[in-house]
């Protein structure tokens, strides 16, 4: 498995869908550019929605709501989950990343560009604030 690399600064969300969906940064940005979705726009990461209609337009399924985070262990075996959260003017702001769980072992896939690997299993440093199940979907490895 090959995590993919947000190209922006911004493009966190953009770079999870690509990594639950197979396909590069670039491709998914395409796509998500298509539907009117920007790594430029803060909703991208301030609001769930975009997240969730790029992977049902690919005709995959969330859950409805997001739930909070209370330990690794509890966790299904793909989410999305919303780290580094933070309040900007009262806004909602947090980094997207893919939690999956494959044969027991558990695995954040981190777009950051910034870190040394972005298969990361350091879970103490990251303090999730809530997860969105992904449904009907498997990483491609």
């Amino acid at each position: 498995m090959k995590p993919v690399i947000q190209q922006e600064t911004t493009g966190c969300g953009i770079a999870a869908v690509a990594n639950i969906l197979g396909k590069s940064y670039l491709e998914m940005k395409v796509i998500a550019n298509a539907m009117g979705i920007y790594a430029e726009d803060q909703s991208l990461w301030s609001d769930t929605q975009y997240v969730r209609q790029m992977l049902a337009l690919s005709g995959i399924e969330t859950a409805a709501d997001e739930i909070a985070f209370e330990s690794w262990e509890a966790l299904p075996d793909l989410a999305l989950l919303a780290i580094k959260h933070h309040q900007q003017e009262g806004k909602n702001f947090w980094h997207w990343v893919v939690f999956t769980r494959e044969n027991g072992e558990a695995v954040v896939l981190d777009s950051a560009s910034y870190l040394p690997a972005n298969m990361r299993t350091d879970f103490d440093a990251m303090q999730p604030k809530w997860f969105i199940e992904v449904k009907n979907a498997k990483l491609v490895q």
